[in-house]
């Protein structure tokens, strides 16, 4: 973690003016966003709102076509492709359906990001993934099987073992819940909770489930038609005073998102 980011109060990431359109349909409209050092961020809104593309321009997926987007106080778009590779390598991501290789072991799923890199031997490999499997409550049996022999909550620890397996200070999760039931979900929460305190990382989440939201997040923020329409503590969430936000978080078929589809 960047201890001069508590120091200065300098945002972990901050977005401003973050805009991206695909063809004629604009989907980004100036994002300005701060998310907090060593904080948990859940971004909410609709399909098509905008936030995984937002989350693919952090990450460099997606170049964006107007604004800043600063880690730790650097202008990310402005780094050489080395600089950009080395911020990679402080970065973890817990994709939505876990995206775990089949034809790989747990063992090498999990450390694959360092074998690859060359920062761990094949032998040692086996050892850290044991390490960090039990970090997410699983048996260092685990790392013998494969994804396949593995049910839905076992898939997503797995690939949340291999998100933090680097001791990243900046883990992105996307639909961590998506596909489990309540109490999976809420144990696969509990988790990302323990994991990202202990590694004193920045967590920036994108999720649908409201109840996940409130656990996982300290922050959260609305994005609608490609603009931060909301920002404040997580556990306000569906009592907020903004009817946008609050009507996204209760489930609501009326209100001013639905007045909207009908015109």
């Amino acid at each position: 973690m960047d201890t001069k980011a508590h120091v200065d109060g300098v945002p972990k990431i901050r977005l401003r003016g973050l805009s991206k359109a695909f063809g004629d349909k604009k989907v980004l409209d100036g994002v300005d966003l701060d998310i907090r050092a060593g904080h948990g961020m859940v971004i909410l809104g609709g399909s098509g709102s905008g936030k995984s593309v937002t989350i693919k321009c952090i990450l460099g997926l997606i170049q964006p076509d107007a604004g800043t987007i600063e880690i730790d106080g650097r202008d990310v778009l402005a780094m050489g492709r080395r600089e950009r590779e080395e911020l990679n390598d402080r970065i973890g991501m817990l994709f939505q359906n876990g995206a775990l290789f089949d034809s790989l072991p747990v063992w090498e799923n999990v450390c694959f990001k360092l074998l690859a890199q060359k920062r761990i031997t094949r032998g040692a490999a086996r050892d850290k993934a044991a390490e960090v499997l039990a970090q997410v409550g699983l048996a260092a049996s685990v790392g013998d099987l494969s994804p396949a022999e593995l049910s839905g909550g076992m898939q997503k620890r797995v690939g949340l073992a291999r998100a933090i397996a680097a001791q990243p200070d900046i883990i992105f999760f996307d639909e961590p819940t998506t596909g489990l039931d309540p109490i999976m979900g809420a144990v696969i929460d509990g988790l990302i909770v323990d994991v990202v305190k202990r590694l004193g990382a920045t967590a920036v989440s994108i999720t649908h489930d409201m109840a996940s939201a409130r656990r996982i997040g300290d922050d959260a923020a609305m994005i609608h038609r490609g603009k931060i329409v909301w920002t404040g503590a997580a556990a306000a969430l569906g009592n907020t005073g903004n009817p946008l936000v609050d009507q996204f978080a209760r489930g609501e078929r009326e209100g001013p998102i639905q007045m909207e589809l009908r015109r």
